[in-house]
């Protein structure tokens, strides 16, 4: 399996969530009430799994990787973007969460806020993902060696192992 494999296993478990999410959040736009435990379990399966897990695997140990090789602008400027995104979906996550914990304490003012900040993630990790899928993976393991490759899928099959 190419390094890819395991990253694209764990995005389709990150999508299924996020289409379970879908069904949450309309529950919530017809009630109008925020479920709590609903956002706090969102907020850390994104914390665990989707950033620290996944993106981990990918900014820790394949983009670390891909900054010793020449990457060409198109890749480079790729790389860079979806570092950034990784970014914007942690600064999603703790408006979320802030909004979240304002909203147990009286202020359901921010129940919109609630909602725009779910709906947001909920409909960036597949554009993101299409990106890593689609373009990124397949066009940067060109930049490994087979022996590169099967050496960082032999890192990614570990951890996965040893994954909680």
């Amino acid at each position: 399996m190419k390094p890819r494999g395991p990253l694209m296993i764990e995005h389709r478990l990150i999508e299924k969530m996020f289409g379970l999410s879908q069904k949450e959040v309309l529950k919530m736009k017809n009630n109008k009430v925020v479920d709590p435990l609903f956002v706090d379990t969102i907020v850390d399966f994104i914390r665990t799994y989707a950033d620290r897990t996944h993106h981990g695997k990918e900014e820790d140990i394949l983009f670390v990787k891909l900054k010793t090789k020449d990457l060409n602008e198109k890749d480079t400027t790729m790389m860079n973007d979806l570092i950034n995104e990784h970014k914007y979906a942690r600064s999603l996550v703790g408006a979320l969460l802030g909004a979240k914990n304002k909203y147990i304490s009286g202020d359901k003012s921010c129940f919109p806020v609630i909602i725009e900040k779910l709906e947001t993630l909920i409909n960036f990790y597949p554009v993101h993902i299409r990106k890593e899928d689609l373009e990124f993976f397949p066009n940067t393991e060109l930049y490994f060696t087979k022996e590169e490759l099967d050496a960082c899928s032999r890192i990614f099959g570990n951890l996965i192992k040893n994954d909680p």
